[in-house]
């Protein structure tokens, strides 16, 4: 069985349909406007038309208010929230319910304690995705920075969520990450890109490539 795989920061008709043929799990979609990669529910809903059944769609959001979420999957068929900000459990357990949408909490791992930290998650996210901490500098921005962090870090644990590798990873380094970290799941965004916000067709066949050669 390969290693499934999510294609975030998606914001053209093209590297959707490449990362669809390439056999991707999970297609992300950015709702953070500093990003680069940022998208609105409109052109998220046109992007997603494309997407067959079976695929996930998943809405990244940063500490996003109700309405702001709300107003997105009022036009973008949304199937899973991606929090990748400092939303609290109490946070994800209450949009869990007031979206009925399955909920993915992304955790900023440096150290240890970081590790400790996603536990706080486990009983009300659906999912959990372990990033590297962004820049210590101002207006970093949470994810999608091509930053790696120790995956020995998380290696040998046993979660009682389903869990994402994520962070600095391109179709060269899966194969070493995934045997490190014991990841079934990965996520890639700037790993696929030329440079920021403008993805790269056959590095997202690459990295795809890659996956489905780990099974």
């Amino acid at each position: 069985m390969s290693i499934a795989a999510k294609i975030c920061g998606l914001s053209t008709e093209a590297a959707v349909a490449a990362a669809i043929a390439g056999g991707a799990d999970y297609l992300g979609f950015v709702f953070y406007s500093p990003s680069p990669r940022a998208v609105t529910a409109d052109k998220a809903a046109r992007l997603c038309i494309a997407v067959p059944s079976g695929i996930a769609r998943v809405g990244l959001f940063v500490d996003a208010d109700d309405d702001a979420i709300r107003a997105v999957l009022a036009e973008a068929p949304i199937d899973i929230l991606q929090f990748h900000g400092h939303e609290s459990p109490e946070r994800v357990a209450d949009a869990r319910l007031r979206f009925a949408r399955p909920v993915m909490k992304a955790v900023a791992i440096a150290a240890p304690e970081d590790v400790l930290d996603a536990t706080f998650y486990e009983e009300v996210a659906d999912l959990l995705l372990f990033d590297a901490q962004p820049p210590r500098r101002p207006g970093a921005l949470p994810g999608g920075n091509g930053l790696a962090f120790d995956w020995g870090l998380i290696a040998g644990r046993s979660w009682r969520r389903k869990w994402m590798l994520s962070g600095g990873l391109t179709a060269e380094l899966l194969p070493e990450a995934v045997r490190i970290s014991g990841a079934e799941l990965v996520d890639v965004s700037s790993g696929v890109e030329s440079r920021p916000g403008e993805k790269d067709l056959d590095k997202i066949n690459a990295f795809l490539a890659a996956a489905r050669a780990l099974g």
